[in-house]
């Protein structure tokens, strides 16, 4: 059983657009660390994610912070997906976590996938 809280995370990951929009080498080149990698982020300030390819995802927080997270290991289908989701108890998402890629129609099951620490950036477009 879901807990109410967890629950609720998980719809703001799905509702948020995730689209798999991967970056031109011009663009990818314009990003830059900014600031010291973190290991966890506020779940309720995502406000939109990138999913790059099958290991990188940008989220993008309220305030405009911009947080990458290059999985430890490539995520099979999340790229060609573009959604995932994931539980969690507390009101953060961290590098512990997993994440579940989503598929549409009946075999809604995809790739679980670990998280790795969330490095802040600067220059990703939307």
């Amino acid at each position: 059983m879901i807990r109410p809280l967890a629950a609720a995370l998980i719809l703001v990951a799905l509702v948020g657009p995730a689209d798999a929009r991967p970056l031109k080498p011009e663009q990818e080149a314009k990003i830059q660390p900014a600031g010291k990698a973190v290991n966890c982020i506020s779940a309720h300030s995502i406000r939109e994610t990138r999913v790059r390819d099958d290991r990188t995802i940008d989220f993008y927080m309220a305030g405009g912070k911009v947080y990458r997270n290059r999985l430890p290991n490539s995520c099979p289908e999340l790229g060609f997906e573009e959604r995932f989701g994931y539980e969690t108890s507390i009101d953060q998402l961290c590098n512990v976590d997993i994440i579940h890629v989503l598929h549409d129609g009946p075999s809604a099951g995809g790739a679980a996938c670990g998280l790795s620490p969330f490095q802040p950036i600067s220059g990703a477009p939307r």
